[in-house]
Protein backbone atom coordinates (compact mmCIF):
# COMPACT_ATOMS: atom_id res chain seq x y z
CA UNK A 1 0.00 0.00 0.00
CA UNK A 2 1.63 3.28 -1.10
CA UNK A 3 1.59 6.58 0.77
CA UNK A 4 -0.74 7.91 -1.93
CA UNK A 5 -3.15 5.03 -1.26
CA UNK A 6 -2.98 5.78 2.44
CA UNK A 7 -3.88 9.41 1.83
CA UNK A 8 -7.04 8.36 -0.02
CA UNK A 9 -8.14 6.09 2.83
CA UNK A 10 -10.64 8.57 4.39
CA UNK A 11 -12.40 8.89 1.03
CA UNK A 12 -12.49 5.13 0.61
CA UNK A 13 -13.67 4.66 4.17
CA UNK A 14 -16.62 7.03 3.75
CA UNK A 15 -17.56 5.48 0.45
CA UNK A 16 -17.53 1.89 1.63
CA UNK A 17 -18.97 2.49 5.08
CA UNK A 18 -21.95 4.18 3.46
CA UNK A 19 -22.28 1.19 1.16
CA UNK A 20 -22.18 -1.09 4.21
CA UNK A 21 -25.63 0.18 5.22
CA UNK A 22 -27.29 -1.82 2.45
CA UNK A 23 -30.21 -3.90 3.70
CA UNK A 24 -30.10 -7.68 3.38
CA UNK A 25 -33.17 -7.79 1.17
CA UNK A 26 -32.55 -11.18 -0.45
CA UNK A 27 -35.41 -13.60 0.06
CA UNK A 28 -34.87 -17.17 1.19
CA UNK A 29 -37.39 -19.95 1.55
CA UNK A 30 -36.47 -21.79 4.74
CA UNK A 31 -35.88 -25.51 4.45
CA UNK A 32 -38.57 -27.67 6.00
CA UNK A 33 -35.89 -29.92 7.48
CA UNK A 34 -33.61 -28.74 10.26
CA UNK A 35 -29.88 -28.66 9.68
CA UNK A 36 -26.98 -26.67 8.33
CA UNK A 37 -25.97 -25.61 4.84
CA UNK A 38 -22.27 -25.41 4.03
CA UNK A 39 -20.91 -23.72 0.88
CA UNK A 40 -17.24 -24.27 0.04
CA UNK A 41 -15.55 -21.04 -1.09
CA UNK A 42 -12.08 -22.59 -0.96
CA UNK A 43 -10.88 -26.08 -0.16
CA UNK A 44 -7.10 -26.21 -0.68
CA UNK A 45 -4.28 -25.64 1.78
CA UNK A 46 -1.93 -23.54 -0.25
CA UNK A 47 -0.20 -22.89 -3.60
CA UNK A 48 -3.33 -21.86 -5.55
CA UNK A 49 -4.31 -18.44 -4.22
CA UNK A 50 -7.81 -18.54 -5.72
CA UNK A 51 -8.90 -21.68 -3.86
CA UNK A 52 -7.79 -21.40 -0.23
CA UNK A 53 -9.63 -22.59 2.88
CA UNK A 54 -12.97 -20.87 3.36
CA UNK A 55 -16.48 -22.16 4.02
CA UNK A 56 -19.83 -20.54 4.62
CA UNK A 57 -22.21 -22.06 7.17
CA UNK A 58 -25.78 -21.20 8.05
CA UNK A 59 -28.63 -22.65 10.05
CA UNK A 60 -31.15 -23.47 7.34
CA UNK A 61 -33.79 -21.41 9.16
CA UNK A 62 -31.63 -18.27 8.77
CA UNK A 63 -30.83 -16.07 5.78
CA UNK A 64 -27.22 -15.18 6.51
CA UNK A 65 -24.01 -17.19 6.68
CA UNK A 66 -21.01 -17.23 8.99
CA UNK A 67 -17.71 -17.51 7.13
CA UNK A 68 -15.38 -20.17 8.53
CA UNK A 69 -11.93 -18.89 7.61
CA UNK A 70 -11.46 -16.67 4.57
CA UNK A 71 -8.49 -17.78 2.49
CA UNK A 72 -10.40 -17.19 -0.76
CA UNK A 73 -13.71 -15.33 -0.68
CA UNK A 74 -14.74 -13.59 -3.92
CA UNK A 75 -13.38 -16.29 -6.30
CA UNK A 76 -15.27 -18.90 -4.27
CA UNK A 77 -18.49 -16.92 -4.39
CA UNK A 78 -18.20 -16.69 -8.19
CA UNK A 79 -17.69 -20.45 -8.46
CA UNK A 80 -20.59 -21.12 -6.09
CA UNK A 81 -22.88 -18.89 -8.17
CA UNK A 82 -21.85 -20.81 -11.29
CA UNK A 83 -22.78 -24.05 -9.55
CA UNK A 84 -26.16 -22.76 -8.36
CA UNK A 85 -25.26 -22.79 -4.66
CA UNK A 86 -27.05 -19.46 -4.09
CA UNK A 87 -30.34 -19.98 -5.99
CA UNK A 88 -31.97 -17.04 -4.19
CA UNK A 89 -29.50 -14.56 -5.72
CA UNK A 90 -30.27 -13.16 -9.17
CA UNK A 91 -28.98 -10.25 -11.19
CA UNK A 92 -32.34 -8.53 -10.74
CA UNK A 93 -32.56 -8.72 -6.95
CA UNK A 94 -28.83 -8.01 -6.48
CA UNK A 95 -28.93 -4.57 -8.11
CA UNK A 96 -27.15 -2.21 -7.78
CA UNK A 97 -24.59 -4.88 -6.84
CA UNK A 98 -23.52 -7.84 -8.91
CA UNK A 99 -24.70 -11.26 -7.67
CA UNK A 100 -21.15 -11.82 -6.41
CA UNK A 101 -21.31 -8.53 -4.54
CA UNK A 102 -24.73 -9.29 -3.09
CA UNK A 103 -23.55 -12.57 -1.60
CA UNK A 104 -20.35 -11.00 -0.31
CA UNK A 105 -21.87 -7.90 1.23
CA UNK A 106 -25.35 -9.05 2.23
CA UNK A 107 -25.32 -12.80 2.90
CA UNK A 108 -22.09 -13.09 4.90
CA UNK A 109 -22.79 -11.80 8.39
CA UNK A 110 -19.34 -12.27 9.91
CA UNK A 111 -16.12 -14.28 9.96
CA UNK A 112 -14.53 -16.83 12.25
CA UNK A 113 -10.77 -16.98 11.67
CA UNK A 114 -9.11 -20.07 13.12
CA UNK A 115 -5.54 -18.74 13.11
CA UNK A 116 -3.38 -16.08 11.56
CA UNK A 117 -1.80 -17.92 8.63
CA UNK A 118 -2.23 -16.20 5.28
CA UNK A 119 -4.00 -19.09 3.54
CA UNK A 120 -6.87 -18.74 6.04
CA UNK A 121 -7.47 -15.00 5.80
CA UNK A 122 -5.99 -13.61 2.56
CA UNK A 123 -9.43 -13.30 0.93
CA UNK A 124 -10.75 -11.32 3.87
CA UNK A 125 -7.81 -8.90 3.75
CA UNK A 126 -7.83 -8.35 -0.02
CA UNK A 127 -11.59 -7.90 -0.30
CA UNK A 128 -11.95 -5.68 2.79
CA UNK A 129 -12.12 -2.33 0.88
CA UNK A 130 -15.53 -3.30 -0.53
CA UNK A 131 -16.93 -5.31 2.38
CA UNK A 132 -19.88 -4.26 4.53
CA UNK A 133 -19.64 -3.87 8.30
CA UNK A 134 -19.07 -7.24 9.96
CA UNK A 135 -17.68 -8.90 13.06
CA UNK A 136 -14.53 -11.03 13.00
CA UNK A 137 -14.46 -13.68 15.72
CA UNK A 138 -11.38 -15.53 16.87
CA UNK A 139 -9.15 -16.43 19.77
CA UNK A 140 -7.21 -13.66 21.47
CA UNK A 141 -4.05 -14.78 19.66
CA UNK A 142 -5.73 -14.69 16.25
CA UNK A 143 -7.37 -11.31 16.79
CA UNK A 144 -4.09 -9.85 18.02
CA UNK A 145 -2.37 -11.17 14.89
CA UNK A 146 -4.93 -9.46 12.68
CA UNK A 147 -4.57 -6.23 14.61
CA UNK A 148 -0.77 -6.15 14.82
CA UNK A 149 0.39 -7.74 11.58
CA UNK A 150 -2.32 -7.17 8.97
CA UNK A 151 -4.59 -4.19 9.74
CA UNK A 152 -1.68 -1.91 10.66
CA UNK A 153 -1.26 0.50 7.69
CA UNK A 154 1.97 -1.29 6.74
CA UNK A 155 0.68 -4.56 5.33
CA UNK A 156 -2.84 -3.17 4.75
CA UNK A 157 -5.04 -0.25 5.84
CA UNK A 158 -6.69 -0.68 9.22
CA UNK A 159 -10.23 -1.68 8.30
CA UNK A 160 -10.86 -2.73 11.90
CA UNK A 161 -12.15 -0.87 14.95
CA UNK A 162 -8.90 -1.04 16.95
CA UNK A 163 -5.13 -0.97 16.54
CA UNK A 164 -2.72 1.37 14.78
CA UNK A 165 -3.49 4.55 12.88
CA UNK A 166 -6.83 5.61 11.52
CA UNK A 167 -9.45 2.97 12.25
CA UNK A 168 -11.77 2.63 9.27
CA UNK A 169 -14.17 0.47 11.29
CA UNK A 170 -15.46 -1.97 8.69
CA UNK A 171 -14.68 -4.89 11.01
CA UNK A 172 -15.35 -5.26 14.70
CA UNK A 173 -12.62 -7.48 16.14
CA UNK A 174 -14.17 -9.83 18.68
CA UNK A 175 -11.71 -11.94 20.71
CA UNK A 176 -13.23 -14.81 22.67
CA UNK A 177 -11.88 -16.94 25.48
CA UNK A 178 -11.43 -20.63 24.89
CA UNK A 179 -14.34 -22.72 26.15
CA UNK A 180 -16.68 -19.74 26.59
CA UNK A 181 -20.02 -19.75 24.77
CA UNK A 182 -20.87 -16.61 22.80
CA UNK A 183 -23.48 -15.44 20.33
CA UNK A 184 -22.66 -15.19 16.62
CA UNK A 185 -24.35 -12.02 15.41
CA UNK A 186 -27.25 -12.19 12.93
CA UNK A 187 -27.00 -15.92 12.19
CA UNK A 188 -29.01 -17.34 15.10
CA UNK A 189 -26.09 -19.46 16.29
CA UNK A 190 -23.81 -19.75 19.29
CA UNK A 191 -20.12 -20.62 19.25
CA UNK A 192 -17.42 -22.02 21.51
CA UNK A 193 -13.74 -21.84 20.51
CA UNK A 194 -11.26 -24.55 21.53
CA UNK A 195 -7.45 -24.43 21.14
CA UNK A 196 -5.51 -26.50 18.61
CA UNK A 197 -1.78 -27.06 18.22
CA UNK A 198 -0.41 -26.38 14.74
CA UNK A 199 3.34 -26.90 14.63
CA UNK A 200 4.00 -24.40 17.39
CA UNK A 201 1.36 -21.94 16.18
CA UNK A 202 -1.91 -21.49 18.04
CA UNK A 203 -4.91 -22.57 15.97
CA UNK A 204 -8.51 -23.21 16.97
CA UNK A 205 -11.73 -25.13 16.43
CA UNK A 206 -15.18 -23.53 16.48
CA UNK A 207 -18.13 -25.57 17.71
CA UNK A 208 -21.25 -23.94 16.34
CA UNK A 209 -24.64 -24.74 17.83
CA UNK A 210 -28.20 -23.64 17.25
CA UNK A 211 -29.77 -21.35 19.82
CA UNK A 212 -31.09 -22.86 23.04
CA UNK A 213 -34.57 -21.82 21.94
CA UNK A 214 -34.37 -23.99 18.80
CA UNK A 215 -36.82 -26.86 18.58
CA UNK A 216 -33.93 -29.31 18.32
CA UNK A 217 -30.37 -28.35 19.25
CA UNK A 218 -27.77 -29.21 16.62
CA UNK A 219 -24.06 -28.54 16.29
CA UNK A 220 -21.27 -28.41 13.72
CA UNK A 221 -17.49 -28.42 14.25
CA UNK A 222 -15.00 -26.50 12.13
CA UNK A 223 -11.30 -27.20 12.67
CA UNK A 224 -8.50 -24.86 11.76
CA UNK A 225 -5.12 -26.39 10.93
CA UNK A 226 -4.01 -28.98 13.46
CA UNK A 227 -1.43 -31.67 14.00
CA UNK A 228 -2.04 -34.97 15.77
CA UNK A 229 -1.69 -34.90 19.54
CA UNK A 230 1.09 -37.48 19.56
CA UNK A 231 3.26 -35.38 17.24
CA UNK A 232 2.31 -32.02 18.71
CA UNK A 233 2.96 -33.24 22.28
CA UNK A 234 -0.48 -31.89 23.03
CA UNK A 235 -3.83 -32.90 24.52
CA UNK A 236 -5.81 -30.31 22.57
CA UNK A 237 -7.50 -32.75 20.21
CA UNK A 238 -8.16 -35.20 23.02
CA UNK A 239 -10.03 -32.48 24.92
CA UNK A 240 -12.06 -31.66 21.82
CA UNK A 241 -12.94 -35.32 21.19
CA UNK A 242 -14.36 -35.47 24.71
CA UNK A 243 -16.62 -32.53 23.92
CA UNK A 244 -17.65 -33.83 20.49
CA UNK A 245 -18.15 -37.33 21.87
CA UNK A 246 -20.92 -35.96 24.05
CA UNK A 247 -22.39 -34.13 21.06
CA UNK A 248 -22.51 -37.46 19.20
CA UNK A 249 -24.09 -39.24 22.17
CA UNK A 250 -26.81 -36.60 22.31
CA UNK A 251 -27.36 -36.88 18.52
CA UNK A 252 -26.55 -33.20 18.05
CA UNK A 253 -23.38 -33.25 15.93
CA UNK A 254 -24.36 -32.86 12.26
CA UNK A 255 -20.89 -32.71 10.76
CA UNK A 256 -17.21 -31.83 10.97
CA UNK A 257 -14.82 -29.96 8.69
CA UNK A 258 -11.24 -31.00 9.36
CA UNK A 259 -7.98 -30.91 7.48
CA UNK A 260 -5.99 -33.71 5.89
CA UNK A 261 -3.17 -31.81 4.22
CA UNK A 262 -0.89 -34.59 2.99
CA UNK A 263 -1.12 -38.22 1.87
CA UNK A 264 0.48 -40.90 4.01
CA UNK A 265 4.24 -41.25 3.74
CA UNK A 266 5.27 -37.67 4.48
CA UNK A 267 7.98 -37.70 7.19
CA UNK A 268 6.74 -36.41 10.53
CA UNK A 269 9.27 -33.56 10.51
CA UNK A 270 7.80 -32.29 7.22
CA UNK A 271 4.16 -32.19 8.36
CA UNK A 272 4.54 -28.81 10.11
CA UNK A 273 1.45 -29.32 12.26
CA UNK A 274 -0.84 -31.03 9.73
CA UNK A 275 -2.67 -34.35 9.39
CA UNK A 276 -2.42 -37.32 7.03
CA UNK A 277 -5.15 -39.96 6.50
CA UNK A 278 -3.53 -42.31 9.02
CA UNK A 279 -3.20 -39.55 11.60
CA UNK A 280 -6.79 -38.37 11.09
CA UNK A 281 -8.18 -41.90 11.36
CA UNK A 282 -6.23 -42.39 14.56
CA UNK A 283 -7.65 -39.18 16.00
CA UNK A 284 -11.21 -40.09 14.97
CA UNK A 285 -10.75 -43.42 16.74
CA UNK A 286 -10.32 -41.40 19.95
CA UNK A 287 -13.56 -39.58 19.17
CA UNK A 288 -15.27 -42.96 18.74
CA UNK A 289 -14.15 -44.00 22.22
CA UNK A 290 -15.71 -40.90 23.77
CA UNK A 291 -18.83 -41.16 21.60
CA UNK A 292 -19.85 -44.57 22.88
CA UNK A 293 -17.47 -47.08 21.34
CA UNK A 294 -17.53 -49.17 18.18
CA UNK A 295 -20.14 -48.10 15.66
CA UNK A 296 -20.92 -44.78 17.35
CA UNK A 297 -19.54 -42.70 14.46
CA UNK A 298 -21.28 -44.62 11.69
CA UNK A 299 -22.62 -42.15 9.12
CA UNK A 300 -21.05 -39.07 10.74
CA UNK A 301 -20.30 -36.57 7.97
CA UNK A 302 -16.64 -35.50 7.94
CA UNK A 303 -15.62 -32.94 5.31
CA UNK A 304 -11.95 -33.20 4.38
CA UNK A 305 -10.36 -29.79 3.91
CA UNK A 306 -6.98 -28.14 3.31
CA UNK A 307 -5.55 -30.73 0.90
CA UNK A 308 -2.30 -29.27 -0.42
CA UNK A 309 -1.95 -29.50 -4.22
CA UNK A 310 1.33 -30.69 -5.69
CA UNK A 311 3.32 -29.19 -8.55
CA UNK A 312 5.03 -32.52 -9.20
CA UNK A 313 4.10 -34.03 -12.57
CA UNK A 314 1.79 -37.02 -12.17
CA UNK A 315 1.14 -36.45 -8.46
CA UNK A 316 -2.49 -36.31 -7.29
CA UNK A 317 -2.58 -35.76 -3.50
CA UNK A 318 -6.37 -35.46 -3.49
CA UNK A 319 -6.87 -38.85 -5.12
CA UNK A 320 -4.27 -40.40 -2.80
CA UNK A 321 -5.95 -38.96 0.30
CA UNK A 322 -9.41 -40.08 -0.82
CA UNK A 323 -8.15 -43.61 -1.44
CA UNK A 324 -6.22 -43.84 1.81
CA UNK A 325 -9.09 -42.57 3.93
CA UNK A 326 -11.60 -44.89 2.31
CA UNK A 327 -9.29 -47.90 2.64
CA UNK A 328 -8.62 -47.20 6.31
CA UNK A 329 -12.16 -46.26 7.27
CA UNK A 330 -13.10 -48.86 9.88
CA UNK A 331 -15.17 -46.29 11.74
CA UNK A 332 -18.02 -46.04 9.25
CA UNK A 333 -17.80 -42.27 8.97
CA UNK A 334 -18.99 -40.60 5.78
CA UNK A 335 -15.99 -38.76 4.32
CA UNK A 336 -16.99 -35.86 2.06
CA UNK A 337 -14.65 -34.17 -0.41
CA UNK A 338 -16.19 -30.84 -1.40
CA UNK A 339 -14.92 -28.89 -4.37
CA UNK A 340 -14.87 -25.11 -4.59
CA UNK A 341 -18.39 -23.78 -5.07
CA UNK A 342 -20.16 -26.93 -3.82
CA UNK A 343 -23.08 -26.74 -1.39
CA UNK A 344 -23.81 -29.50 1.11
CA UNK A 345 -26.63 -29.97 3.61
CA UNK A 346 -25.97 -31.49 7.03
Amino acid sequence: MTQKSRNTAPFLANRYLRAGALAVGLGWASSASAGFQVVALGVHGGVEEGNLTSYLLRDESQKQFLALDAGSVLPGISKALEKGSFPQVTAANSAPLTPQGAVFRNLISGYFISHGHLDHLAGLIISSPQDSKKTIYGSTETINTLRQYYFNWKVWPNFSDSGSGQRLGTYRLNAQRFGQRFSLANVGLNGVIYPLSHGGVGSSMLLVSTAATAQKQESFAFFGDTGADKLEKSQDLNAIWRVLGEEVKQHRLKGIIIETSYPNGIPDKQLFGHLTPTLLLGELAHLQQYAGGEGSLKGLKVVISHIKPSLTAGADPRADIIRQLEQGNQLGVNFIFMQQGDSQTF
